[in-house]
């Protein structure tokens, strides 16, 4: 069994842009404990009114990493300087490789803008090898009907596969290093063991309700970070939870990072920093 290394909770939450009211759970800043994934942001759940203003973040460009957006209440617009662009809503998943470079924006989508409503979302940066940083930008568009649901047995609750494997089921989700994105509800009838990757660093978000993970008791927006060795991880809902379980191999590289770019030296930093202001990450329309 993994053991829980640290806990983390009383995050305070701040905004970005005008559109997400976040608690940052996690930032490489604080070190490369959690690698190969680099932050990750929860916001909400946060009621618009009505408005006709055009809440988000503006343009802005990435290089060196993926941002896994995972929406559970609202609807999203995003659009790049690679020519994708969509709207997510409710279970849907964003996940943007920005690798060579990339510039993007994403705003609350026109509709959930006028009707107003509930945001809640998760997003991650997830780091990318030195080999792989140089690749060119990517974007899945992932369906909440394209991920498989996997019935926990004694009534437990379901995972639903993001990406990775559990058990048979694999999640639609490409990724450039081992990863598993588990998006799990328990029902508060049972306790449930999960087997996990030994030698991965093993993240587990409660998002709703009250979890015991490893005899730990977690509340709503709280993390745990369990150590890396061990391959079973234990759940006990007290109540219908909702719990994000993700696991990844760590790179072991050097993480060196500036505002929207992580690489693996300040000079290739520098270099970023020149080719954005080049122009050679594109532009939107």
């Amino acid at each position: 069994m993994k053991t829980v290394q640290r806990v983390i909770r009383d995050v305070p939450q701040h905004w970005v842009g005008d559109g997400f009211p976040v608690r940052s759970l996690f930032s490489y800043a604080g070190g490369n404990e959690f690698d190969p994934f680099l932050l990750l942001d929860y916001a909400g759940p946060h009621d618009f009114a009505p408005d006709e203003a055009k809440r988000g973040v503006g343009e802005h460009p990435h290089r060196g990493f993926e941002t896994v957006t995972i929406l559970y209440q609202g609807e999203l617009e995003h659009r790049d300087s690679s020519g994708s662009r969509g709207a997510i809503g409710p279970g849907d998943v964003q996940w943007m490789t920005a690798a060579s470079g990339v510039v993007h924006e994403e705003f609350h989508s026109r509709r959930f803008a006028n009707e107003g409503g509930t945001l809640e979302m998760v997003q991650l940066w997830v780091n990318l090898r030195s080999t792989d940083k140089t690749a060119p930008p990517k974007y899945q568009d992932l369906r909440d009907d394209q991920f498989p649901r996997v019935v926990l047995s004694d009534d437990a609750g379901t995972v639903r596969v993001i990406a990775g494997q559990f058990g048979d089921a694999k999640g639609p989700a490409s990724t450039f290093s081992p990863i598993n994105l588990w998006d799990i509800q328990l029902t508060g009838k049972a306790a449930t063991t999960l087997t996990v990757p030994s030698g991965h660093t093993c993240v587990v978000i409660v998002q709703k309700g009250t979890v015991q993970v490893n005899e730990n008791s977690l509340q709503a927006v709280e993390l745990a970070l369990l150590e890396r060795s061990g391959d079973s991880v234990v759940l006990e809902a007290k109540s219908e939870s909702r719990v994000l379980l993700m696991t990844g191999e760590p790179l072991g590289e050097p993480v060196v990072g500036q505002g929207p770019f992580v690489m693996n030296t300040r000079e290739e930093i520098r270099a970023a920093v020149t080719d954005y202001q080049a122009g050679k990450m594109g532009r939107l329309d």
